[in-house]
C-alpha cells in the first residue's frame, strides 16, 4: 500500500464521495515541470536569486489552512498560491489559471503547495531567497526532538506577523459555522503531551499503511497538520483554522458529524479517539497505537440477570442460584469513563428554586468502587451492574452525563459537580487485588482539560468552552473559538464541567515537579 499525499488524497476523497471524475492526462499548461522553467537570456543575471518583485508580498492575507484547490477549477491538482493577495490557482503553464491571474491582475510571485518551490510568473522561473523561508514554514512546520522537549519548559511569547502576541498551544481556532463542539476537543487534545510529541513529527504516521482504498489516513495527518500549527512559535496571525482538519471528520465519519451543525462533544470524542486509533493502523490490542497507550484502562464489570416483580420471594432464593440469574464478571478496556449526575428533586419549596445542586467528584465516581450497583433496563430485559477498575491509564477521561433526551426534547442536567485541580487520588475506585495494586503504583491525578457546556440545550442554543492548563507557565486559559484569555483555577470548579481529561501522577513526574519548585524556591536567594 502506497500512501496517499497530495494530488492521490484528493481523487480517494473524491472517489469516497461519490464524485464521478474522468481520468485524463493534465494539460501541460496545468504541470509542474521544470522543463517550463524559461531559460534566463543574460547569464549575468541569476533572476532566480534576485526576483524584483519579493517586495510585493503580502504576508498578512497569506492562509494556509483552507482546502488546497484552485479558486477556478476547483481542482486539487498542482495548486499554486499567489503571494500577492493569497488566492489559489492551478498550474503555471502560459493558459493556466496562476499564468492568467499574474497577467491579468499583475501578482508575480506563487508558491507550489505541494513542492513548497516559489516561482515568478509569467517569466516562469524559480525564486530561491532564504527570506520566504517563514512563508514555508508556517504552510508546513517542523519540529526537531529537542524543540519538542523544551515545549513544556519555554514561557516566551511568541509575536505573530500582524504584532499579537500569543503562546504556542494557546490559539483560537475558527468557529467556521457549528463546530465549536469539536473545537474544545481539539484544544484539549493538543495538550495531552505523549499525543501531541506524536504528532508533532510527521515521520511517526506519515508511513501508516492501511488496507487499499481506506481513506482513514487521512484523518491522523489532517490532525498532525492540526497540531503543528497549533504549537507553531512563528505564525502569521495568533489563531488558526481546523477547516481541512473538519473536512476530514465529515469524510471519514461519513457525514455523521458536520461543520453546519452543532453537535455533542462526548459523542465525537468517542468516535475519534477510535478512528485516530484506526488512522494509525491499531488493533484491538492494548499499545497497539499512541491512543490506546495514552488513554486506555480496564475494569471488571460483574452482571446479574434481575428477577421479575411477580416473582415470589421463595422462588426468588432458588432462581439466584441457577446459571440464568448467577453473577457474572468480564474485563474490558476502556478510553474514558461515563458519571451519571443525579436528576435535581422534582419539586422544590419555595427557598430552593433558585438553588443550583451540587454534588462532590468522588460521589459520582463511587459508580466505579466496585460495590455500588446500578440497573440498566433494556426491551427484553434488566440487568445489575457494579464496576471495578483494574487498570488506570495515563490520561483519563472523565465524562459527565448531563444531557437526557428523547422524543420530543432534550433536557440539560446544571448540577454543578465539585471537584479539586490537583491531586485527586482514585485509589479507592481500583480493585482490592494485590497484583492489580501492584501494576497500578500512582493513583493521582491532576486535571489539565476541562471542557463546559453554557446556555440551553438543543443544538444552537448553548455554546462550548474549553479550559486548558499550560505547562510551562502553569497557567489556566479559557478558549472558546477564537477567544483566549486568562481563568483562575478556583473559577473552574465553578462550571459546567461536562468533560475532563486527567493526567496521572507518576514518579518522574512528581520529581521533576519537586526539582522544579525547589528551583523557582532557590532563584531569589542566588
Amino acid at each position: 500500500m502506497i500512501v496517499l499525499l497530495g494530488d492521490e488524497i484528493a481523487l480517494q476523497i473524491m472517489a469516497a464521495s461519490g464524485v464521478k471524475r474522468k481520468l485524463v492526462d493534465i494539460p501541460d499548461d496545468f504541470s509542474d515541470s521544470d522543463d517550463e522553467i524559461a531559460p534566463v537570456k543574460d547569464p549575468k543575471i541569476d533572476k532566480s536569486r534576485s526576483c524584483p518583485y519579493l517586495d510585493t508580498i503580502n504576508r498578512s492575507l497569506l492562509d494556509f489552512d483552507f482546502e488546497k484547490l484552485c479558486s477556478v477549477s476547483l481542482s486539487h491538482l498542482n495548486v499554486y498560491a499567489c503571494l500577492v493577495c493569497g488566492k489559489y490557482f492551478q498550474g503555471r503553464g502560459r493558459k493556466s489559471h496562476a499564468y492568467t491571474h499574474s497577467v491579468q491582475i499583475n501578482h508575480h510571485v506563487f508558491l507550489n503547495l505541494h513542492t513548497l518551490k516559489f516561482y515568478c510568473l509569467p517569466d516562469n522561473y524559480e525564486i530561491i531567497d532564504s527570506s520566504l523561508e517563514d512563508i514555508t514554514y508556517v504552510l508546513k512546520p517542523t519540529f526537531t526532538k529537542e524543540h519538542i522537549q523544551s515545549l513544556d519548559s519555554n514561557t516566551k511569547l511568541s509575536r505573530a506577523y500582524d504584532k499579537t502576541t500569543y503562546l504556542p498551544g494557546i490559539v483560537g481556532l475558527n468557529n467556521i459555522k457549528a463546530n465549536d463542539y469539536c473545537n474544545v476537543l481539539l484544544h484539549a487534545l493538543a495538550h495531552i503531551v505523549p499525543l501531541r510529541n506524536y504528532f508533532l513529527e510527521e515521520k511517526n504516521y506519515i508511513d501508516i499503511k492501511l488496507p487499499p482504498g481506506d481513506i482513514m489516513c487521512l484523518l491522523s495527518q489532517r490532525f498532525g497538520e492540526l497540531m503543528r500549527k497549533m504549537w507553531n512559535p512563528r505564525n502569521f496571525k495568533a489563531h488558526v483554522s481546523p477547516h481541512e482538519m473538519l473536512q476530514s471528520v465529515v469524510l471519514c465519519s461519513k457525514k455523521r458529524f458536520q461543520i453546519t451543525q452543532q453537535g455533542d462533544p462526548v459523542e465525537f470524542l468517542s468516535w475519534f479517539l477510535n478512528a485516530l486509533h484506526a488512522s494509525l493502523g491499531g488493533t484491538k490490542k492494548a499499545k497497539s497505537s499512541i491512543v490506546y497507550t495514552t488513554f486506555q484502562g480496564r475494569m471488571k464489570v460483574f452482571t446479574r440477570k434481575v428477577i421479575p416483580m411477580d416473582v415470589p420471594d421463595k422462588e426468588k432464593e432458588a432462581l439466584l442460584k441457577t446459571e440464568e440469574y448467577k453473577e457474572t464478571v468480564s474485563e474490558t478496556p476502556f478510553l474514558y469513563l461515563t458519571l451519571d449526575i443525579p436528576q435535581a428533586p422534582l419539586f422544590k419549596d419555595e427557598f430552593e428554586q433558585n438553588i443550583i445542586p451540587q454534588i462532590p467528584l468522588s460521589s459520582l465516581l463511587a459508580k466505579f468502587d466496585g460495590a455500588t450497583e446500578k440497573e440498566y433496563k433494556t426491551y427484553k430485559d434488566s440487568t445489575i451492574k457494579r464496576f471495578h477498575l483494574t487498570r488506570l491509564p495515563p490520561y483519563l477521561i472523565l465524562c459527565m452525563k448531563r444531557f437526557n433526551k428523547n422524543l420530543f426534547f432534550t433536557e440539560k442536567n446544571r448540577t454543578i459537580v465539585n471537584f479539586p485541580v490537583k491531586n485527586m487520588d482514585f485509589t479507592e475506585y481500583l480493585s482490592d487485588d494485590p497484583e492489580v495494586r501492584r501494576q497500578n503504583p500512582s493513583t493521582t491525578y491532576d486535571l489539565i482539560a476541562n471542557i463546559v457546556h453554557e446556555g440551553e440545550p438543543g443544538s444552537g442554543k448553548g455554546i462550548y468552552k474549553v479550559h486548558v492548563l499550560h505547562k510551562s507557565t502553569s497557567k489556566w486559559h479559557e478558549i472558546q473559538d477564537l477567544h483566549v484569555a486568562d481563568i483562575l483555577p478556583q473559577m473552574i470548579t465553578l462550571s459546567e464541567a461536562y468533560i475532563q481529561i486527567w493526567e496521572r501522577r507518576d514518579k518522574r513526574s512528581e520529581d521533576s515537579g519537586e526539582q522544579k519548585k525547589s528551583e523557582q524556591q532557590r532563584a531569589p536567594e542566588t
